[in-house]
């Protein structure tokens, strides 16, 4: 037996990872026979950019497509326009084709900092409407009478809002029916996702026996969740997008708590897997100062996304700005190409914000300061008298306003 290939696939099994159906022994000894298999991850654009609880299953696919296994990235695109209701309290608002597209349009090139999508053994890119699109509803009858309704009305967040009155709509039930179905139309071998995703998956599980009578494996990795037992993510208001420049990503990840560094070297870093076993030792040292750790965090997750070069000018900045106390050095000149803006325009012209509406939120909830002043007011319009002022955003968000 391979010892190097045993030991490479026992820590792709352990590292990050909750739970393997059916086991994880049966799923060894398959990788163990050297069979490539064929292993995919759904990302639904709900967002305008893939963010770092993204990063863990990405971070996973790239453990197994070093291994010689095939990767598929699969765009939500069908699925994105119901809204997995998975952890949701209220119904998901339900988007159209061109608003998930939209979304979606730089996830390959965020999702290439942890996967390769050229050169050898290339992960491929799928689109779910390419084959949800095309199913009749005499197709859906029948994917649907796999299932019961027991099934469906057992999930935790259905049963919470039973009991506050609040409606489940049917076609929430449906979420977990057309995720299960890539699994069938791809004829994939095994799925990685969250442990928040067990439901859908193992649904994709139970349609793969009973249409392809074919066992399908189901990976459940761990979730950062800080030390309320919250999870890190766009719901929770923590969430670090893998398009933020690599200053923000530094300093968003240095504003985790505590209670998080260790399980997030071990999900969102490329760092060998002794070495992060090292860190949670030294973690629980009366003597080590969990803020240095965070640093050697920040700068790992934001190396992977951003390049050594970024990560390091990154590292200083937030040690000058904020360990010292100092105004950075150098502030990014945002130009503006008319005689004025609106100050939510502006925020999204220098990605300090997702939108204009992102941007109003956050003028309303006094992140925003000119020139160390704190601004209220979402209408205000920026001018040429304005030229020269350094706008903060935040802890970590500074630009200068240049017409």
């Amino acid at each position: 037996m391979n010892k190097e290939l045993e030991q490479k696939i026992d820590e792709v099994l352990s590292r990050g990872v909750e739970q393997i159906l059916p086991t994880k022994e049966e799923l060894k000894k398959i990788l163990l026979s050297e069979k490539k298999l064929k292993i995919y991850c759904g990302f639904d654009p709900s967002a305008k950019a893939l963010h770092i609880g993204n990063a863990i299953a990405l971070n996973k696919l790239a453990q197994f497509q070093e291994l010689g296994h095939k990767i598929i990235f699969l765009i939500g695109d069908f699925t994105g326009m119901i809204g997995d209701p998975t952890d949701k309290q209220a119904t998901r608002k339900k988007m159209t084709r061109e608003e998930v597209l939209e979304n979606a349009k730089d996830y390959v090139k965020q999702a290439s900092t942890y996967l390769k999508f050229d050169g050898e053994n290339p992960a491929e890119v799928k689109y779910n409407s390419e084959w949800n699109d095309k199913v009749t509803f005499k197709d859906l009858i029948e994917i649907s009478s796999n299932f019961t309704v027991g099934q469906m009305i057992q999930r935790d967040m259905f049963q919470e809002r039973m009991k506050e009155g609040k409606p489940i709509h049917l076609h929430e039930f449906l979420y977990p029916l057309a995720q299960a179905y890539d699994s069938v139309v791809m004829d994939v071998d095994l799925e990685v996702g969250g442990n928040d995703q067990m439901f859908n998956m193992m649904c994709g599980r139970d349609l793969m026996k009973a249409l392809k009578n074919k066992e399908k494996f189901v990976l459940m990795n761990k979730l950062i969740s800080d030390n309320s037992g919250k999870k890190m993510g766009k719901s929770e208001g923590n969430v670090v997008f893998l398009d933020e420049d690599s200053n923000n990503m530094f300093g968003k990840i240095m504003s985790w708590p505590d209670g998080v560094i260790g399980i997030a070297f071990e999900l969102c870093t490329k760092l060998p897997f002794e070495k992060v076993k090292e860190i949670k030792k030294e973690l629980e040292k009366s003597e080590t100062n969990p803020r240095d750790l965070k640093i050697e965090l920040a700068y790992e997750i934001t190396k992977v996304v951003h390049g050594e070069k970024e990560a390091e000018k990154a590292k200083e900045y937030f040690i000058n700005t904020f360990s010292k106390k100092e105004m950075p050095a150098e502030i990014q000149e945002v130009k503006v190409d008319k005689d004025e803006i609106k100050l939510t325009e502006f925020l999204a012209l220098s990605n300090l914000a997702k939108s204009g509406s992102d941007a109003r939120r956050k003028i309303e909830q006094g992140g925003v300061e000119i020139n160390g002043e704190k601004i209220s007011d979402w209408q205000l319009i920026l001018n040429k008298k304005d030229s020269g002022s350094t706008l903060k955003i935040g802890k970590f968000g500074f630009v200068k306003i240049k017409f």
